[in-house]
């Protein structure tokens, strides 16, 4: 009996030995991870993080998703750096097993580039790299530099005839880029210990995950900037726009990068368009099955209540200072027609409406309503008839301060009423166009490939974006910098090897549950539906 207490004790103390050893190591490297990204400097839109081990890199062995992701020739550039600077003898068992963060950052050349940010073990001492640089037919010659009071390396790899720039940032975190102007950026960098650039992953959920992408919403507006000619183009404004900061966790899919996370709204900032949005409920998408195959890309809106929607919209149009605009545009209306347009619009309001922009780009605007027939009568009062069940609006900006930003399109569009949605377009072309595509039956989801990707979204969602990238070929072609477009459309490793691209918010708790999917291309085929 006693010996069976004592092996009974020694197993307890055993087991709390290896569980707090394994939490200590949990925190130790979500505590780190959280120092590390800290240090990149805070105009960074992105950073992807992943640990350097062998495991992770067997994962997508011989698949192109992340070369796909970020490039081949970055992909080409960074391998390059992992395979024969830190997969050294001198390096390697320093920095294996490490957290990695790769930012992207806009600069002042508009040529953004990636910064690589990462530690190395604590024991690691900086003259492994004088060591390395004595080494004959290493691949690569190493000279020091030193970038104000931070010491490093410029790097020139003989394979790609290009310089690496490393510097020393702080105790043992390392940063390096194939931009000088970034790495300087970076040593020059003063963290502010006081401001969040990035959201932070509890620590046993940063050991636990495979990769993490973290997001600074606000930053996305100068990377863009740097990616397109007019950098006021409408491609997912709204989303650039919001005062937000993601942390989102890879899912691990053989033929799609899928993330997945929370967006916390920065509540110290002002609101925007979509913080509205975060005061809904979750909605079914059902939209989506009405966009037109030639659809290049899109915005879903859904609110659970239309009512408090409007009502909402109203506030964030005050807090703007349209205000006097708005009460003005209603008030005429009230007067010529005897509408009251914002209530008895909103009390007819469904759950859902959309804008899509095709590969023609035509733009057309789906809203669905609880009752296609009691809306006629009330949208001809506000209206030119030009037939039945179509016309033109008389006032200016109706949809905009009706239904929020991404409608400030349609100034005085022509519209149609179809079943119980509808439809807005700034011609008569257009709308006659998504007419077609309606009593046809000419939708995206008659494609396999776009139900596949559908079934890899969430089900519901407030707010989601969408881009199919072969309809939006020409858009692309017109909007992005010469340099980008070539890029996309001439390398083969570029998101062009992708079908489609979706960005969804779920409200909770005032804040938005995120989904972010890519689904790399197929063979496509039209999808066979027995007629009923």
């Amino acid at each position: 009996m006693k010996r069976l207490i004592v092996i009974t004790l020694f197993l307890l103390a055993a087991t709390a030995f290896i569980t707090f050893k394994y939490f200590k190591n949990l925190n130790t490297s979500g505590m780190h991870a959280g120092n590390i990204i800290r240090t990149i400097p805070d105009n960074a839109a992105v950073v992807f993080e992943f640990t350097n081990e062998k495991s992770f890199y067997d994962i997508y062995n011989g698949n192109d998703l992340l070369k796909n992701l970020i490039g081949g020739q970055k992909i080409s550039e960074l391998d390059t750096v992992r395979k024969v600077l830190f997969g050294s003898t001198e390096l390697g068992t320093s920095f294996n097993g490490r957290n990695v963060f790769i930012s992207v950052h806009p600069l002042t050349t508009n040529q953004p580039d990636l910064l690589l940010t990462t530690s190395a073990a604590k024991d690691f001492d900086i003259a492994r790299f004088d060591n390395l640089a004595a080494k004959q037919k290493a691949g690569m010659l190493i000279t020091p530099l030193k970038i104000g009071e931070k010491r490093g390396y410029n790097i020139y790899f003989n394979s790609l005839k290009k310089r690496f720039y490393i510097i020393n940032i702080d105790a043992n975190i390392f940063s390096g880029s194939f931009s000088k102007e970034l790495i300087t950026l970076y040593a020059n960098y003063k963290a502010d210990r006081d401001k969040q650039a990035f959201m932070l992953l509890p620590d046993q959920q940063n050991s636990n995950s495979l990769a993490n992408l973290y997001i600074n919403y606000q930053r996305l507006g100068p990377l863009f900037s740097q990616l397109f000619k007019n950098s006021n183009t409408d491609i997912f404004k709204p989303f650039r726009l919001l005062p937000a900061l993601a942390a989102l966790n890879l899912n691990f899919k053989n033929d799609a990068i899928m993330f997945s996370g929370y967006s916390n709204i920065q509540t110290n900032k002002p609101g925007t368009y979509l913080n509205i949005f975060a005061k809904q409920q979750p909605v079914t998408n059902q939209l989506k099955d009405l966009y037109p195959a030639t659809t290049a890309y899109a915005v879903n809106l859904a609110v659970s209540d239309p009512v408090k929607f409007s009502a909402d919209l109203s506030e964030f149009y005050t807090n703007a200072g349209l205000h006097a605009e708005k009460d003005a545009l209603f008030t005429k209306i009230k007067t010529e027609t005897g509408l009251s347009l914002q209530r008895e619009f909103a009390n007819l309001l469904g759950n859902e409406f959309a804008v899509v922009t095709t590969r023609y780009q035509e733009r057309i605007a789906i809203i669905s309503v609880k009752n296609g027939s009691k809306l006629k009568p009330f949208v001809n009062n506000i209206s030119r008839m030009i037939t039945d069940d179509g016309g033109q609006f008389n006032y200016s900006k109706v949809p905009y301060f009706l239904l929020g930003d991404v409608f400030s399109a349609f100034k005085k569009p022509y519209f149609r009423v179809i079943d119980n949605y509808l439809i807005l377009a700034n011609s008569i072309k257009e709308l006659d166009s998504y007419n077609d595509t309606y009593f046809n039956r000419k939708f995206l989801n008659k494609t396999q490939q776009y139900v596949k990707f559908d079934n890899l979204q969430a089900e519901r969602s407030n707010v989601a974006f969408f881009m199919n990238f072969k309809n939006a070929q020409q858009i692309l072609k017109n909007g992005l910098t010469d340099d980008y477009y070539s890029a996309y459309k001439n390398n083969p490793l570029s998101w062009k090897n992708f079908y489609a691209a979706s960005y969804q918010f779920a409200a909770t708790d005032k804040n938005f549950y995120t989904n972010f999917c890519l689904l790399q291309n197929q063979p496509d085929t039209v999808v066979n539906k027995k007629s009923d």
